[in-house]
């Protein structure tokens, strides 16, 4: 069986919508875990919570917690969701995440709030076969009154397999339109490049970008969907090693996610489900050469 590593944390999320608010455990930590186990992956999850957090979520699912346990409450958001928009605030920060080698197949690093040290990043990267990047914690900072907001970083990126950024982020590390973001992150040495602004889907691979539109209608609760994207195109690519498979794939099980209308780790598709969507994707894909 395949292995997957994972590094990031687990989060406890208040989401606000239409006037609801629910009570969620998050984090790519928890969604690109699960969402790799229903693809049938082993998965070691580097990650850090407190006393707060309900972790038989995890242990259910049989993921290897490797050293998760801290002093301190688990890493807090409150979430306001306005269709496909989000406001953060971050409430709470646990302790950072410690390097430990693993003999993983491919490893996701996906910080949602500086977890992951430079130092950390530096060793998963020389330690990884398959690495595979969300940078959003990496950009994120917090102004006075702890609301979220996006920030120019300086990332080393030497080595990194694939990344997944949108609009925001990608302007963040490099410059330019949509296509000159995804040529500048290539030049960094990263082969696989995606790019989802909310229902449009990207993917540079040396000098072509495939796409696919989402058909999903309504857009109910798009926390943890990235997450799940970001896994099930990771978990594809170290099974099949086909780029196109693993784009119509993770499409698939964004698109399954959005389709049940379940908030928070309710959403997490079923692999039949990821399947049928994938197939049905595969003949749509458009591309064009840069």
């Amino acid at each position: 069986m395949k292995k997957l590593a994972i590094y990031s944390h687990c989060a406890l999320d208040t989401i606000s919508i239409d006037g609801n608010s629910y009570e969620q455990i998050g984090g790519a930590a928890c969604y690109c875990g699960i969402m790799a186990r229903e693809l049938k992956f082993d998965v070691d999850l580097f990650t850090k919570y407190g006393d707060d957090f309900p972790k038989q979520y995890l242990t259910e699912n049989k993921i290897n917690l490797i050293k998760p346990d801290s002093s301190k409450k688990t890493t807090k958001f409150s979430i306001a969701v306005s269709g496909s928009d989000r406001t953060l605030k971050i409430e709470n920060e646990c302790d950072p995440l410690d390097f430990s080698n693993t003999n993983a197949d491919g490893h996701i690093v996906s910080p949602i709030f500086h977890e992951i040290s430079t130092d950390v990043f530096k060793k998963i990267n020389e330690n990884s076969n398959f690495l595979f990047v969300d940078p959003q914690g990496f950009l994120r900072q917090k102004d006075s009154e702890d609301n979220i907001f996006l920030k120019k970083t300086e990332l080393d990126l030497t080595n990194v397999n694939a990344i997944k950024i949108n609009p925001e982020e990608g302007q963040c590390i490099v410059d330019g339109t949509h296509d000159e973001m995804m040529l500048a992150l290539q030049k960094k040495g990263i082969e696989y490049v995606l790019l989802t602004d909310k229902v449009n889907v990207s993917l540079l691979v040396k000098n072509r970008i495939y796409s696919l539109k989402l058909p999903n209608k309504t857009v109910h609760d798009t926390t943890g969907i990235g997450d799940i994207f970001c896994s099930t195109f990771t978990c594809t690519m170290l099974k099949e090693k086909d780029f196109l498979w693993a784009l119509c794939f993770a499409a698939g099980s964004a698109q399954a996610a959005l389709e049940s209308n379940n908030v928070g780790l309710q959403k997490i598709p079923k692999k039949g489900a990821v399947e049928n969507n994938a197939s049905y994707f595969y003949n749509l894909v458009d591309f064009r050469d840069l």
